[in-house]
């Protein structure tokens, strides 16, 4: 099933995550130490950080389908990434937060434009969708290798090199991931759709550099102005979902019902990762605060690495949640991805009660051991292994070939859409400077926060069962009137 290509690609994702959550996981202390931000403010830039990349996915989408095709998409937006990182490289060393800014919203741009392009090219490395659904996870898995390692080393490297020198090494990543794309180039374009073998007119290339100038400058006013940058990003979400509608009116019955379901996943995504950004917001907060000693007594472990445990876990879910859901396939025992996406619900349940007991059974001394957060870690990385591996490949197997891209690029508007949810949700606990953290601090301000949150994700495992019985009768719907469709052709 592994080619060349896929591994070349693979390659690519890890060294991108080693890099992107390199830089995500020292931005919450950056911003904080280095530039003086606040609690709140601080989870804001960071949550944004998260959500912005993605949502950009729409207009990359759009980009990989009309302007450059996946290939070239994919190859700028690593030169986009490093490019990033080096700004923010000197936007470090003179202490401005302006050229961190346009930094951020570079790397976000990028991000923006690989989300939909990476899996549409990855898909075409494959000899058939089956191998493709299978090997997703595992491409999953190797992201999360990197971004694991990002998330793990980066703060020690912070202690060896600073902040400049850290961003340094992510810059030095994702060139040499630019640089394997370009290598790949032939092949890659070969395997691609049309439009990646097609040369781009002059007048695609101008439109494409037009609009990328204005996305990284709108991004940039986000950034500078989160207040309206929050509502910017509701509003951007929102356009693209009635685009999608609109698209789905206008097409035939069986299209239109694939779609619909579509919508649905959308739905159940975006709650699903509104959990999923209190890793890099609330939940990094809580460690700073609370988690102290080394992990088993011998790890040593700084407080906002702990999100590396997710990634950890999420290397080993991958392959494990391949395996389960293949031997249950043998036994004809088949679960829809609204269903399983019920199963994540009731791991990110778990793990957020676990979480929820910790902080309300807190001791005197308001320290949270990180065994603790290995634990919570764990069910939210199974969590999430199935909901992020397992939606977009949904999406591929249904979404109109024409709309391919942009329909993925809603897996990614459902990120950023929940990442900037999240984010507010998140600034309710956050506390002033100089806050002491004491016992009763941590029970009440914490407990009833992720009280909370374990009690809506409890609601939303049946809304996803439900879900899953809704989006299954829409396909047999959607088969029969392709089969009557082509009867009368």
């Amino acid at each position: 099933m592994w080619n060349r290509l896929n591994k070349s690609m693979m390659c690519c994702q890890m060294l991108f995550g080693l890099s992107f959550y390199g830089v995500m996981i020292i931005l919450t202390r950056f911003f904080l130490e280095d530039l003086g931000y606040s609690e709140a403010d601080t989870m804001m830039v960071v949550g944004a950080f998260s959500a912005i990349g993605p949502l950009f996915a729409i207009a990359g989408g759009f980009i990989a389908d009309k302007f450059l095709g996946a290939y070239r998409s994919l190859t700028i937006a690593y030169l986009a990434f490093a490019m990033g990182y080096g700004l923010l490289v000197f936007g470090a060393s003179a202490g401005n937060v302006e050229l961190c800014l346009v930094g951020i919203a570079l790397a976000s741009y990028g991000r923006g434009l690989m989300s939909p392009s990476y899996p549409s090219l990855y898909k075409r490395t494959f000899a058939s969708q089956e191998d493709f659904e299978n090997g997703y996870p595992v491409n999953y898995s190797v992201n999360n290798v990197g971004a694991f390692l990002g998330q793990y080393l980066f703060p020690m490297f912070v202690l060896a090199i600073g902040f400049n020198g850290s961003f340094m090494l992510s810059a030095v990543m994702a060139f040499i991931a630019f640089a394997i794309l370009v290598v790949s180039r032939k092949p890659l374009s070969t395997v691609g759709a049309e439009i990646d073998q097609a040369p781009v007119s002059t007048k695609n290339w101008i439109a494409f550099t037009v609009l990328s100038v204005a996305m990284i400058g709108l991004v940039f006013f986000m950034f500078s102005n989160m207040d309206i940058g929050q509502n910017i990003i509701y509003a951007i979400g929102a356009s693209a979902i009635l685009y999608f509608i609109s698209l789905m009116l206008k097409s035939e019955r069986a299209d239109a019902l694939k779609m619909g379901t579509i919508l649905i996943m959308t739905v159940l995504t975006t709650a699903f990762f509104v959990y999923y950004g209190q890793m890099m917001t609330s939940m990094t907060m809580v460690t700073i605060n609370t988690m102290r000693g080394d992990l088993f007594g011998f790890i040593p472990i700084a407080p906002e690495a702990a999100m590396a445990m997710n990634s950890l876990w999420c290397i080993v879910g991958g392959p494990v949640i391949v395996y389960v859901f293949l031997s249950l396939e043998k036994r004809n025992i088949n679960f829809t991805t609204a269903t399983k996406i019920g199963f994540a619900f009731i791991l990110t349940a778990i793990a957020f009660g676990i979480l929820t007991m910790a902080v309300l059974n807190v001791g005197e001394d308001a320290v949270i051991r990180p065994e603790i957060f290995m634990v919570i870690h764990f069910f939210q990385a199974f969590a999430e292994v199935i909901v992020g591996s397992m939606v977009v490949a949904f999406i591929l197997s249904v979404a109109p070939k024409h709309i391919e891209n942009f329909s993925v690029s809603l897996y990614s508007v459902a990120m950023a859409m929940s990442g900037i949810v999240g984010a507010v949700f998140s600034t309710s606990i956050a506390m002033e400077k100089g806050q002491v953290i004491t016992q009763e601090v941590v029970q009440t301000v914490y407990g009833d926060y992720f009280s909370l949150l374990t009690g809506l994700a409890v609601v939303m495992v049946f809304v996803a069962f439900l879900a899953s019985f809704v989006i299954r009768k829409m396909l047999e719907k959607s088969k029969e009137a392709e089969d009557m469709t082509t009867a009368q052709a």
